[in-house]
């Protein structure tokens, strides 16, 4: 793998230091909603490509929160608007969008049905996300 030498500062710094792989703010909100729902379900299942956010084993049912930034929401724009280390997060975020790609197809084939909501929409519109993940339990009872 390539080594990068940052151009960052103290400040940035700390503030990458804080971003969570897991249990991020739109996670437990999409988490705790399902929940108050009924919907019983496993977090972060290692042993399934990705490792989904929430997994309905008996619905064969796998849930992604994806973050805006990190999975490449809007990207040909937000690209462009990469000041600093642009080489290493544009190559970063580009195989995490392929990694994305990947997991889905091998989850597909597993049988299981696969939902990606991106953070903006659990936090604009967690609604339709637990819509959208309800109508398929319902549909496949």
């Amino acid at each position: 793998m390539t080594e990068y030498k940052f151009n960052t500062t103290p400040e940035r710094s700390k503030l990458m230091s804080r971003i969570r792989g897991k249990d991020t703010q739109p996670e437990i909100l999409l988490r705790k909603a399902l929940w108050a729902e009924g919907l019983r379900y496993r977090v972060n299942v290692s042993k399934l490509p990705g490792k989904p956010d929430i997994v309905f084993r008996k619905y064969k049912l796998v849930v992604f929160i994806d973050g805006d930034f990190w999975h490449g929401y809007n990207w040909e724009e937000k690209k462009r608007r990469i000041k600093s280390n642009a080489d290493y997060w544009i190559k970063k975020i580009e195989r995490n969008m392929e990694r994305d790609l990947e997991n889905t197809a091998v989850l597909q084939e597993m049988g299981y049905t696969v939902l990606r909501f991106w953070e903006h929409q659990v936090k604009k519109d967690l609604h339709s996300c637990i819509f959208a993940v309800r109508s398929f339990i319902e549909s496949s009872s």
